[in-house]
């Protein structure tokens, strides 16, 4: 525990020099106080990415501690007296399950709060500024009710060319259409400009046309310009009403809301995996000592991050379900534990 606590420590130092040097224009040009830089930016920077690192560095930590015992010949004194590798594994379960615990508390209580002040810190002093304008907006309201604009301005608040329709299964029961719609900020509601309503009853159209009309449309001018990062600094709970909405709306970003919500879960059960991996490859005495250990650590958990990356490629591009993407190198990499640990008992 302390050796991964102190290697975490190394590489956030390490991290926000890094970052601090390529951001350091922005903030001086923009007039960050060191206030805001450190308690409303670092300090939300550094839980996020801890977190990022913890499996990794937890590996690194099992392979550098376990080696440093096993090339002292302690654990050959262990196992004379009777204590069995499973036996002699249980204490690194207990410090796996701390850390898991410590990386899920973190990744679904603690950061979601943190990326809020971190992204708002970072939309005023280091972007380059809100987009102004959106263009051919598509949005499913709900189950038959679909939205359409062909420009929509934020700063003005105003949209060009609106189309609302309404359909019961697959028969259209009303249309509207607007020249512009803009938004009204105090009645939070949308005042439909030039517009005009076909109403089809039995066979039967009614048109409404006139020059104002306000109405009410279950959608605001944020919802336009959501970003993806904002995924970020949603909790839990929050990322599931928002992925249910993306579905509703049917958003192309659907599939990297999903992943976002499953690697929450499955990037801490990881720590067990690599646990497993890290102590199997470094119990035993090796020619070569802690070097060979850590490369071959360092070989195993840059193995798993490429293929954590490669198969939400997959999810992307529509090959894989995203929950199956994020989970499958864990069930690979978990096997490979298995086989590892049995071979190393051996």
């Amino acid at each position: 525990m302390g050796t991964f606590f102190l290697a975490l420590f190394l590489i956030v130092c390490v991290a926000v020099v890094f970052d601090i040097s390529e951001k350091i224009d922005n903030f001086i040009s923009k007039g960050a106080s060191v206030y805001d830089i450190i308690f409303m930016y670092y300090l939300n920077f550094i839980p996020n990415f801890a977190n990022l690192f913890c499996a990794l560095f937890v590996f690194i930590s099992v392979i550098f501690f376990t080696s440093k015992m096993a090339g002292k010949s302690e654990f050959i004194a262990m196992f004379a007296s009777g204590i069995s590798r499973f036996r002699l594994l249980r204490p690194y379960f207990v410090g796996g399950l701390l850390i898991t615990a410590f990386s899920f508390i973190l990744g679904n209580y603690v950061i979601p709060d943190c990326n809020k002040e971190r992204l708002a810190f970072e939309e005023k002093y280091v972007s380059r500024g809100l987009r102004v304008s959106s263009f051919n907006i598509h949005r499913q309201l709900e189950p038959g009710v679909y939205f359409y604009v062909e420009n929509f301005n934020r700063e003005h608040g105003v949209g060009l060319r609106m189309s609302l329709e309404k359909f019961d299964g697959v028969e259209l029961k009303s249309k509207m259409t607007a020249d512009m719609i803009q938004w009204d900020e105090t009645r939070q509601m949308w005042k439909a400009k030039d517009y005009c309503i076909r109403t089809f009853d039995n066979g039967e159209e009614t048109i409404e046309t006139g020059a104002q009309k306000d109405t009410v449309i279950r959608i605001t001018p944020e919802d336009f310009f959501k970003k993806t990062s904002s995924v970020e600094a949603l909790n839990a709970k929050e990322l599931r009403e928002f992925i249910a909405e993306q579905k509703l709306s049917g958003t192309s970003a659907v599939v990297s809301s999903e992943i976002e919500l499953y690697n929450r879960m499955s990037t801490p059960f990881s720590t067990f995996i690599l646990t497993i991996i890290g102590f199997s490859l470094s119990v035993k005495k090796r020619r070569g000592g802690l070097g060979v250990n850590i490369a071959l650590g360092m070989l195993l958990s840059f193995s798993y991050i490429l293929f954590q990356r490669f198969s939400t490629t997959f999810a992307l591009s529509g090959l894989l379900s995203a929950m199956l993407a994020v989970w499958v190198p864990n069930i690979i990499f978990a096997i490979i534990a298995i086989v590892v640990y049995l071979t190393a008992s051996k």
